[in-house]
């Protein structure tokens, strides 16, 4: 019984209470809530807000499915990819959750997963992930996370990148 990473969609502002219901019907599920900062006019608060709106990732088996899903009336489906329910790698799960530990504040960017410029982060708290990039400019990296079309952007150090492919050594002297 192979069990991988899904994505389940949720009702709009029901990730929380999604994830809560997995818990306690002993589903492993993980949804990456971002730290921010709110202002307001007499204070600040620090609030934890959902990073995927309407996504809770689950670790399933594929025969657990049907049953997870009508579990409630606020999971609405499984994110489907190529007319199957799309399989988010560990690594990119392991990649968000150190992501989201070291920054606060993070920012989605949907995108289209290209094919090539690939590197490899040698420092820092996504060290040893090889990841796509989509533009390296003023110390930004965009990192595609390929099984979910989204890019996480971080400022990471151009010294921290190792090439991984031959077609980088073309671009980076060129910049």
């Amino acid at each position: 019984m192979k069990k991988n990473w899904y994505v389940v969609y949720t009702k709009s502002r029901c990730e929380k209470k999604v994830a809560s219901l997995l818990e306690k019907s002993e589903v492993t599920n993980y949804c990456p809530l971002n730290r921010r900062v709110k202002q307001w006019a007499d204070r600040k608060k620090v609030v934890f807000e959902p990073l995927f709106t309407s996504y809770v990732f689950i670790y399933a088996a594929d025969q657990d499915l049907f049953s997870i899903k009508q579990l409630s009336s606020d999971i609405v489906n499984f994110v489907y990819w190529l007319g199957k329910p799309a399989v988010v790698k560990d690594v990119e799960i392991e990649s968000i959750k150190r992501f989201l530990n070291e920054y606060e504040n993070v920012k989605l960017e949907k995108g289209v997963v290209h094919i090539g410029d690939r590197v490899r982060i040698i420092n820092g708290p996504l060290m040893n992930l090889e990841a796509n990039i989509k533009t390296i400019e003023n110390n930004t990296v965009k990192l595609m996370l390929p099984s979910l079309g989204y890019a996480i952007i971080a400022k990471v150090s151009l010294s921290n990148l190792e090439l991984v492919n031959q077609q980088y050594s073309q671009t980076s002297s060129a910049q």
